[in-house]
């Protein structure tokens, strides 16, 4: 969900004067604001803060990372549209030509035809862009065949941190099998994380015959982490835990 920063209370480093709440919002997990500090905009939900627009390196490696070494067409989907980053990164990189995005705030959608634009420079507009307005479990568990190269998931602030309770089944068993479903053969699950989650990387290498972790270093607190998992296993099948 980009640098986490605590609850929305916190001093935000290095902005001159005080936040400004630009839009309140009843989102489907409550209540959504976008305010401005300075240059940038933070998404704050339910009064803790979610996501902003500075930074956005672990975002961007996010994409990059799942799709590194696949050559085109290839189609992507990211759970999760934030501040932009990710879907911004994916267009601009060789060989993807459809990228799915699947989000279930309306206003976090609509604000990216206004404040937010910038950030996903204006990619809800390409041509290559599909926006579903969905809960990403739903979605998964949906009545389609939609399967893709590489599965981007940026929709909490990690499997330890997610936003609304009912997400932790996206990260548990029944969730990685439904995730594992909607993958190619070739597919990456990727997924963020504002901190490691060991738990989390165990379920996946019984899940998957391969697994990477990537961290990048952030301004403050823990490195953000993504999980890379590849070559699923058949479901139901043997889970010796056995690492890439």
């Amino acid at each position: 969900m980009g640098e986490v920063a605590g609850t929305a209370g916190d001093p935000v480093l290095g902005d001159p004067g005080v936040p400004v709440v630009v839009e309140r919002a009843a989102g489907v997990g409550g209540e959504l604001v976008l305010r401005r500090a300075g240059e940038h905009y933070e998404i704050i939900s339910n009064g803790v803060f979610l996501m902003d627009t500075r930074g956005g390196a672990s975002e961007r490696l996010l994409v990059r990372a799942a799709v590194e070494g696949l050559d085109g067409p290839v189609r992507l989907l990211i759970g999760g549209l934030g501040v932009g980053f990710s879907l911004a990164e994916a267009l601009e990189l060789p060989g993807v030509a459809h990228v799915t995005v699947v989000e279930r705030e309306p206003a976090v959608i609509a604000w990216h035809a206004t404040e937010l634009r910038p950030w996903s420079r204006g990619a809800l507009d390409d041509p290559r862009v599909t926006v579903r307005r969905a809960d990403l479990l739903d979605y998964l568990a949906g009545p389609h065949d939609d399967r893709f190269d590489a599965l981007c998931l940026d929709v909490d602030n990690g499997p330890d941190w997610t936003v609304t309770p009912g997400n932790a089944r996206l990260y548990g068993p029944a969730g990685l099998d439904l995730l594992a479903r909607r993958l190619t053969p070739r597919g990456t699950l990727a997924v963020w994380s504002a901190n490691a989650a060991p738990a989390f990387g165990e379920l996946l290498r019984r899940r998957f015959g391969r697994v990477r972790v990537r961290e990048v270093p952030v301004a403050r607190g823990e490195p953000d982490v993504v999980y890379l998992a590849s070559e699923p296993r058949p479901a139901g099948g043997p889970r010796d835990g056995s690492r890439a």
